[in-house]
């Protein structure tokens, strides 16, 4: 989605500041040689990271998950201005020229439609809100001067290679999946790991709920979603493949056969950095590749007998009508049970399927649609949750 055209920008609000990727857009920011002002910081609850960060960064404007957080950030610094919850998030992703939003989950939405509404670019890590809202943000961008860039890897690695070429030219995207902690796992072995086991990616060290959505794919399943939005291509046009190294980060088909693909090691900095500096690239080089070293890259079909979400995504896209709203609350329902140890992780594709036979499908003309919908969604899932698991396991 680009309809967006100005100089570097001068000011960036990071949303989610205190979480994986908020810290390393901060990190992005120090090694900068040319670096945006901080114009606002967001954090739900973590007060002492937050204020480490106001500290160093002398943002103008907080946005905090309580009052009873707004007046603790305060107390300690009168000079800021605090503001609390989605209206806070809202009002100040429309401030400054680029809005990171690396806010976790559906919460994510208010930052999304915030920058957009305002024309200004979204530098997007919070794939929920544009799988849920898709329709509405395509609306709210039609006279817009927004552009979003996207910050997941896959996602930004198919906006590097769709500079060589149109949309009216892509055969293909393909997404890679390192595959994540049970990619070759048995069914047996399956029934028997853990929330440990499901939190020790092999690649990447992200926070608790994408972690677990890599462990069950369904943040592969979100991706087909987004990438479908994002480069208004064809649900059949985007392919999952897993690439257990990480070091192609997505690729690009072209109809002419030349295929185009993204490598660096993995380091989200690299994506971060891309979405702040675009068009300009900024050094310095995180993730450069040495070929003077061995490297081997792997690729293999992913087991959708067993990671059942990918199918729930083209389905959800097929179906429409706020299908993919729907997928996408039901399944942090699911991974929050699991991680309040609810239920188990080979629970999660069973709740989910059971939620979806539940949905019901509305015309999505508003953000108040897409959060009526994401509630409704939550409630029914919790009902099969109570209803399966009546007591704590």
């Amino acid at each position: 989605m680009s309809n967006f055209t100005s100089p570097k920008a001068a000011t960036v609000s990071i949303f989610g500041s205190t979480g994986s990727i908020g810290r390393q857009a901060l990190d992005v920011i120090r090694d900068s040689a040319d670096p945006p002002q901080v114009h606002a910081l967001s954090a739900n609850s973590n007060f002492e990271a937050l204020c480490v960060q106001i500290g160093e960064f002398r943002p103008k404007v907080v946005v905090v998950g309580s009052l009873a957080m707004a007046h603790q950030v305060s107390e300690r610094f009168a000079w800021l201005e605090c503001r609390v919850g989605a209206e806070g998030l809202s009002q100040s992703a429309g401030e400054a020229e680029i809005a990171l939003n690396a806010v976790v989950g559906f919460a994510g939405l208010s930052v999304t439609m915030g920058a957009v509404r305002a024309g200004r670019r979204l530098a997007l890590a919070n794939k929920e809100s544009l799988v849920a809202a898709g329709p509405v943000v395509r609306k709210a961008m039609e006279n817009s001067r927004a552009e979003i860039v996207p910050v997941d890897s896959e996602h930004a690695a198919i906006h590097q290679c769709l500079r060589a070429g149109r949309v009216t030219e892509v055969e293909r995207l393909i997404l890679t999946s390192s595959g994540g902690p049970f990619r070759t796992m048995s069914i047996e072995a399956l029934s028997k790991v853990t929330k440990a086991d499901a939190l020790r990616h092999p690649t990447w060290a992200m926070g608790p709920k994408i972690t677990v959505d890599s462990s069950t794919l369904m943040n592969k399943a979100l991706e087909i979603i987004e990438a479908v939005e994002l480069f208004s291509v064809r649900p059949d046009q985007v392919e999952v493949v897993v690439h257990p190294e990480s070091i192609v980060h997505s690729m690009v088909g072209f109809v002419d056969g030349s295929l185009l693909a993204q490598l660096s090691q993995p380091d989200m900095r690299l994506p971060i950095a891309y979405a702040l500096g675009y068009p300009q690239r900024l050094a310095p080089a995180y993730g450069a590749l040495d070929f003077a070293e061995e490297l081997a890259l792997h690729f293999e079909a992913p087991r959708r007998e067993i990671f059942r979400g990918l199918d729930f995504a083209y389905g959800a896209l097929e179906v429409g009508r706020g299908a993919p709203a729907w997928l996408n609350a039901i399944n942090e329902v699911a991974v929050t049970n699991f991680l309040e140890d609810r239920i188990n992780w080979g629970d999660i594709y069973p709740v989910i399927a059971e939620s979806l036979e539940l949905f019901m499908p509305v015309d999505l003309n508003s953000a108040q649609d897409v959060m009526d919908l994401d509630q409704i969604a939550r409630v029914r899932c919790l009902e099969v949750i109570d209803k399966k698991f009546a007591s704590p396991r």
